[in-house]
């Protein structure tokens, strides 16, 4: 075994040799490639990712002695490209779970049998770098790491997600040298580094070196000062160096013109303060960046200034003297197949997403992002919640939740996580909030690290969810500046906010869960953050989903989740809780979210007149860049349209527009009015003709009466023992007396059902239904079947034929969760008409859905409706979709979750048709919509398969028809389901009409 000191159980060691924390930076030859920030174009920068020898053991007792010697041969290790994770690489456990420690929680103990991976690299050191001062840069390991030159110790570090940073100038020497690294799984701050997460290890983010002069600048603190009318800016960079050295800067704009200069000799510490008049400000909408260069020596820094002020007002949270409303995301670094390993393009690939879906902030959680995410977002305009790396979850498994954070032995491994996030990031413009961590229990530590915060950076609030009274911490909150909470119900913030004895501007870092079908509550959630100005918006909970790309024994690839790699403990497909796809393909639930959070409102006035309100919820645009386009529709289909152009309302107004349409003062078709917002021009995040929102308008049109039906012959009735034969012109149908319901549908001698129409109360639970499915269960939903009390022909003549139909709904043990009466008719066009009046069980929970389940045979894949699409929706998830007429196929109806659920529903339904190839088929429709759906699998299918690919495609059609489905809500981590959006009526009636039909004929 290695002989070392043993650090990683030390909380008195939390590094050895590392140097003092700094701003982030790179030090260049000249102002363009510095402007460039392409670390490849310095001379001073070289990268240490590559290859690397790399040897892993599961235990650090199995390291051989002196591994890092120069002398140790390694041409026999395995090859690992830095940077990466080991556990995507095929060494180790995969491993996810969140709050639960995968270790025993003995802090600051951990296992004995610690995995260790070896590191060694070769590496040149240019003839140019001799007499320099040599530094080397991990900007991420996990968990903690051990750091040889040359076969000398040079240092320790731990705390994963923040840069650590040594000397190397006393072992290095021109020519060949060796790295070699000693990375270990656990360590005592494995302890504060309990996120909900997959649980990698290794180098997992870049490493590099840094030649810097004897007397260089070791660090900048570029200050921002804003006089109260915000027509006065200065910058104090407050500069550190490492000995005497001339420090000339330059403040130029965006366009390169020098706006601002000065210089100063500085020894250990100095300021140059540099003042403009008319500043540019920066905020999310217009990220305007000024660019400050530093020259000492031969050495050029850059740093990217977006003046900007972030204030507290009267318990409202301002950037530059406007409430600001933060409509955030949650964002893990994620990558399906290089797990915590970001490349800079991925980086850009979920900003762009996220800009084009309205989403204006990004909560780092749990940890600080790689720093040049920060700098994207500096440049893409978001405002960041920047988090410190720190949660200690599984301590409330443990029995209290507290027992670090109020434990001094750990004051020091908690501060540290603080002081090493400001220190690097404090010269970001984006960052507006600084965060202590989550969920993490709160005392004196989370205390320690607020107060240092705030003394050494006061230009920005500081947050922490977990100093909540409900969780019993300290209850010593003022070095906090925002109320922070995590799922709270609408309700609750709407009390919070007409509270008069709450001070504090409330933000919730977390709400609206988004794991699969979902999240269904954003709209009420919006509803109120708009109205209270003390609500400062939130970050939905999360942005991706967590899956990691893999193949089955066959090769056919999927997402994995907690528990597919044999790991535990695990909590299954938790980690499936994203916006988008682990590849990024957005879910309906993003699209719900732009729509709901869009800048821009459209509300009826007038709409006889065609005069419709218009307004402007950015906070600082006015709306000259964008165009305005409308269009009406008939029946389905594009009557009239035009251009309104754009406008330039001003932020936070509203103005009257008058749309040019002409209507008809009455008509047996329906007119929509659709309003569309584009984007005028290009911009860096999407180009030109991107939507940024719509609102869509029934217009207001008088109904004409219908034409009288066709003459039809007359109906045929035949009863053969419980089987009643209903035949017609062209049809002929079978009722069944027994079990009370249709067995055959048919036209021209075309059948149209494979099984027995049903009712159904089910559906495949949600993500979201996680909780209440299990009350569901107790009560038996998933086993209701039918039972018929009475069934019988009770009106017959050459034009109708009527069965009635006394049943109930239930499941073995339970008493009857419903009972229905249900009037069926059939008239001469061969079309079915079904009334049914329902009574449910006195105090049950609320129904999945109530509605009539039909099997349509093989072939039927054409989908034509008029209802809201074209993707999903339900009660609560319907901002994102528009009132049309769409042509799909089964397949397209059908939304394609990790983990198989409820999906693919259409809230708003007024008619459907389903046919085959060759238009034959049915039609369905009512006097009021109706949520349908059509799929290659029952709600059972969907139930019992744990992913995607475990499902059988049914070559049936299974048909949907409900008079109410439940909405989806957040309830799978966020509140209950609203009430407005449960099924929970004890007495209901539903009519549907079921029309066989060619459609060539019709």
């Amino acid at each position: 075994m290695i002989k070392i000191d043993k650090h990683w159980e030390n909380l008195n060691v939390l590094q050895v040799n590392r140097e003092e924390p700094r701003s982030y930076y790179i030090p260049y030859r000249d102002c363009e490639s510095a402007f460039s920030k392409k670390r490849g174009r310095s001379p001073y920068y070289q990268t240490l990712n590559g290859s690397w020898k790399f040897q892993y053991h599961p235990s650090v007792k199995q390291v051989p002695d002196e591994f890092y010697e120069e002398t140790t041969d390694v041409s026999g290790w395995d090859d690992l490209i830095v940077p990466s994770c080991w556990q995507v690489n095929g060494y180790d456990q995969l491993h996810y779970t969140n709050v639960n420690y995968p270790i025993p929680c003995d802090p600051p103990f951990v296992p004995n049998e610690n995995p260790a991976g070896l590191y060694v690299r070769e590496f040149n050191l240019p003839a140019q770098w001799e007499g320099k001062q040599n530094y080397v840069v991990f900007e991420g390991v996990n968990s903690c790491f051990y750091l040889w030159i040359n076969g000398s110790f040079v240092g320790y570090s731990q705390g994963s997600r923040v840069p650590a940073e040594f000397n190397l100038t006393p072992y290095l020497r021109t020519g060949k040298n060796r790295m070699a690294v000693m990375v270990l799984k656990w360590c005592d701050g494995t302890y504060l580094e309990d996120q909900d997460l997959w649980r990698f290890s290794g180098i997992f983010r870049d490493v590099y070196m840094l030649a810097r002069e004897d007397a260089h600048i070791r660090d900048v603190f570029n200050r921002q000062e804003l006089s109260a009318d915000f027509r006065k800016a200065a910058v104090n960079c407050e500069i550190e160096t490492t000995g005497r050295t001339e420090v000339k800067i330059e403040l130029k704009d965006d366009r390169g013109a020098q706006i601002s200069e000065g210089q100063a000799s500085v020894d250990g510490k100095g300021t140059v303060r540099l003042e403009i008049d008319d500043p540019v400000l920066w905020n999310a909408e217009q990220p305007y960046l000024y660019n400050l260069y530093l020259y000492s020596g031969k050495e050029v820094l850059h740093f990217s200034v977006g003046f900007r002020k972030v204030e507290i007002i009267n318990s409202v949270f301002t950037i530059n003297g406007k409430a600001v409303k933060l409509k955030g995301v949650n964002r893990h670094d994620s990558h399906p197949e290089l797990g915590q390993t970001i490349s800079i393009n991925h980086m850009i690939k979920d900003l762009l997403l996220m800009k084009r879906h309205n989403v204006n902030t990004v909560r780092t959680s749990h940890y600080p992002n790689d720093p040049r995410f920060l700098e994207l977002c500096n440049v893409y305009g978001f405002y960041v919640v920047d988090e410190a790396d720190l949660e200690c979850h599984g301590v409330q498994r443990a029995g209290d939740f507290h027992m670090l954070s109020k434990n001094p032995e750990w004051r020091e491994s908690f501060v540290d996580r603080a002081k090493r996030m400001v220190e690097r990031d404090k010269n970001q413009s984006s960052i507006i909030m600084w965060s202590m961590g989550n969920e993490s229990g709160y005392d004196v530590n989370h205390i320690a690290m607020a107060e240092w915060t705030k003394v050494r950076d006061a230009s920005r609030p500081v947050h922490y969810e977990g100093a909540a009274l409900r969780y019993n911490g300290n209850p010593n909150t003022e070095c906090l500046d925002v109320d922070s909470h995590m799922y709270a119900s609408v309700e609750y913030i709407e009390n919070y906010a007409l509270d008069d004895r709450t001070s504090k501007p409330l933000f919730l870092c977390e709400y609206s869960h988004a794991m699969g079908n979902g999240p269904g509550d954003l709209k009420d959630y919006w509803d109120v953050i708009y109205k209270y100005p003390k609500l400062m918006g939130g970050c939905v909970w999360e942005w991706c989903d967590h899956g990691i790309r893999t193949e089955t024994k066959e090769g056919t690839p999927y997402f994995a989740y907690g528990g597919d790699f044999g790991d535990k403990p695990n909590d299954g497909n938790f980690c499936i809780d994203g916006l988008v796809s682990p590849d990024r393909k957005p879910h309906t639930g993003l699209l719900e979210l732009k729509k709901v959070m869009a800048p821009i409102r459209f509300e009826a006035d007038d709409l006889v007149e065609g005069s419709v309100k218009l307004t402007n919820l950015y906070d600082f645009t006015d709306l000259s860049h964008v165009s305005i386009s409308w269009k009406v529709e008939k029946d389905g289909r594009t009557d009239q349209q035009g251009e309104i152009g754009s406008t330039d309302l001003a932020p936070h107004t509203t103005q009257t527009i008058a749309i040019p349409y002409e209507l008809p003062k009455a008509s047996s078709s329906r007119y929509f009015l659709t309003l569309s917002c584009y984007l005028k021009r290009d911009t860096p995040w999407a180009e030109a003709g991107h939507e940024i929102t719509f609102e869509q308008f029934e217009l207001p049109v008088a109904k004409t009466t219908e034409q009288e039906s066709p003459v039809l012959s007359a109906i045929r009735v035949e009863q053969e023992g419980h089987k009643v034969v209903v035949e017609g012109f062209d049809f002929l149908h079978v009722f069944d007396l027994y079990d009370g319901t249709f067995t055959k549908i048919s036209k021209h001698g075309v059948d149209m059902i494979q099984a027995p129409a049903a009712f159904s109360i089910w559906r495949a639970p949600t993500d979201n239904d996680r909780n209440v499915k299990h009350k569901w269960m107790d009560e038996g939903y998933e086993r209701a079947v039918t039972h018929v009390y009475r069934a019988e022909l009770v009106q017959q003549s050459d034009r109708i034929v009527e069965f009635a139909v006394d049943f109930s709904l239930g499941g073995y043990i339970k008493r009857p969760i419903l009972h229905g009466q249900a009037l069926w008719r059939v008239d001469a066009s061969g079309e079915i008409s079904l009334q049914v009046k329902v009574k449910v069980r006195e105090e049950l929970v609320f129904l999945p859905r109530f509605g009539l389940q039909l099997t349509m045979p093989r072939g039927t894949e054409e989908v034509e409706y008029f209802g809201l699409g074209p993707h999903e929706s339900y009660i609560d998830k319907r901002q994102s979709v528009k009132k049309g007429k769409y042509l799909l196929t089964v397949d397209e109806m059908f939304e394609n979750y990790i983990m198989p659920q409820e999906n693919g529903s259409r809230y708003g339904t007024e008619w459907a048709i389903l046919t085959n190839e060759q238009g034959m088929g049915l039609k369905f429709s009512g006097p009021d919509a109706f949520s349908f759906n059509a799929a290659h699998y029952t709600p059972e299918d969907l139930t019992a398969a744990p992913h995607a690919h475990k499902l059988v495609k049914r070559k049936e059609t299974i048909v949907y028809l409900d008079y109410k489905m439940s909405g989806v809500g957040s309830n799978s981590c966020g509140p209950e389901l609203l009430l407005p959006y449960r099924l929970d009526e004890t007495e209901f009636e539903f009519q549907l009409s079921i029309k066989p039909l060619f459609k060539e004929d019709e």
